[in-house]
């Protein structure tokens, strides 16, 4: 029976968009940034060039029971991509392009298996900003980007992805087009199906287009690094940032992550806390000056050029750390600004207890709550993520945060979804996916 579903699957795509057997192992990455799947294999790679294809391959599945997992530019680190027994992995990598730029509108229509980078350099060429960001711009995809809700620095100024999603097209597990690919930001006819999908993980259908809304480009961006001697004086400086800037990024690294990611040497002393912060508008040097007088700000480097600017991103973004970060624990949570200290505090210790040798590294864009912890477990075996999720998913719990800022449940999370969601709220969301995917075939193993 598989193999018959296959080789109708190999008809459909051509030799382009159909890898299996032992061509699978030279196809490229066929797990996320996770790397959960460990050496399992999908029984093919389906690289479909058109939405045709794509409903004909689903509808192939669909009729015989054969899971599918989609996958995207493969930098999530929840396991949301990562193959699973008997399923097939579906990529969108050959259905990419921007269809249309609305001058008028402003608005872009792109369909899913296009790079951020792409779309970005797309909307600028055209007079225009594309509002998400992320620091995998040059490898996430749309549909990625809108299966999992993405945010990155900018969500202070633009909001998350689905704050900027006017419509969505959708292949449902049987082939079923839902298109609605609207230009307009008012449209109450009935239930929002757009929200509905962003941030399904895949578990839904497929996405295939969106329709963005873009923004009118920026003015000058002012850029400095500063460092602060306390965590007290954070929120001060975000609510006088709001005030008084138009304000795009407020970002925070800890002491031992600013370090790490090559903040070495910037201040005449390593600080508690380096603040990247990036404006769009107001006199961020009168406002750091201010800062100073204060004592919110102990030393302030204000970006002179693009260049310095990109600098003091590229230690936000640890893009030449002083060793490497591969293979540590990276838990991607939400914590009320007025708990993150406390929060912190708590799993500092807690790690600790877990194993002596523990490192803990913290930054995140805080003037949106996301709050990123890379830990280093040296003591720990294979079950150190395990104990460390015991760990810190309850101190999110207590402290009224989400267990996934940006980079959903997928397979790593899902035994913890209870930690901030209701059983009530998860049991209307399974009858949703219920509904939708009655065989249960889309993303099997992932968000329950």
């Amino acid at each position: 029976m598989t193999g018959t579903a296959l080789e109708e699957m190999r008809i459909v795509l051509g030799p382009a968009g159909f890898v299996a057997g032992q061509d699978l192992l030279t196809a490229g990455p066929l797990d996320d940034a996770s790397a959960s799947a460990g050496p399992i294999l999908p029984l093919a790679l389906l690289r479909p060039g058109s939405l045709p294809e794509i409903c004909a391959v689903l509808e192939i599945c669909f009729r015989h029971g054969i899971p599918v997992v989609p996958q995207g530019g493969l930098t999530g680190l929840s396991g949301g991509a990562s193959p699973c027994d008997g399923a097939v992995a579906l990529s969108l990598a050959r259905f990419s392009g921007i269809e249309r730029i609305d001058p008028v509108q402003g608005t872009m229509t792109v369909r899913a298996g296009t790079v951020l980078q792409k779309a970005q350099e797309a909307a600028e060429e055209a007079g225009f900003l594309f509002p998400v960001d992320l620091g995998a711009r040059g490898s996430c995809q749309i549909g990625g980007i809108v299966s999992t809700n993405a945010g990155g620095p900018g969500v202070i100024r633009y909001g998350m992805t689905r704050d900027n999603l006017l419509g969505l097209e959708v292949v449902l597990a049987d082939g079923t087009v839902l298109s609605h690919l609207t230009q307009v930001a008012k449209d109450n006819t009935g239930y929002d199906l757009r929200h509905l999908f962003c941030g399904a993980e895949g578990t839904l259908g497929i996405v295939t287009r969106a329709v963005f809304r873009l923004a009118p480009p920026p003015p000058p961006v002012q850029t400095a690094l500063c460092a602060v001697g306390s965590f007290a004086a954070l929120p001060v400086l975000l609510q006088r940032a709001r005030r008084d800037l138009i304000l795009s990024a407020f970002e925070v690294m800890w002491h031992d992550h600013f370090l790490i990611s090559g903040g070495r040497g910037f201040f005449a002393e390593a600080p508690d806390y380096a603040l990247l912060i990036e404006v769009q508008g107001g006199d961020l040097e009168a406002w750091l000056e201010a800062g100073f007088t204060e004592g919110l700000i102990t030393d302030a480097l204000p970006a002179g050029s693009v260049a310095a600017a990109e600098r003091f991103w590229s230690i936000r973004e640890s893009r030449h750390p002083e060793r490497s970060l591969k293979g540590l624990h990276n838990l991607d949570v939400s914590i009320p600004l007025a708990a993150t200290e406390a929060f912190v505090s708590a799993c500092r210790a807690g790690v600790l207890r877990l194993d002596p040798l523990a490192q803990s590294l913290f930054f995140g864009h805080l003037g949106d709550g996301n709050l990123h912890v890379i830990i280093d477990l040296p003591g720990l075996g294979p079950e150190g993520k395990t104990l460390l999720q015991d760990l810190v998913y309850p101190l999110v719990r207590e402290a009224g945060g989400s267990i996934s800022a940006e980079h959903g449940i997928g397979r790593l999370k899902r035994d913890w979804l209870d930690q901030t969601r209701s059983p009530g709220e998860i049991a209307a969301m399974r009858a949703i996916r219920s509904a939708l995917d009655p065989r249960g075939l889309m993303n099997p193993g992932k968000l329950f």
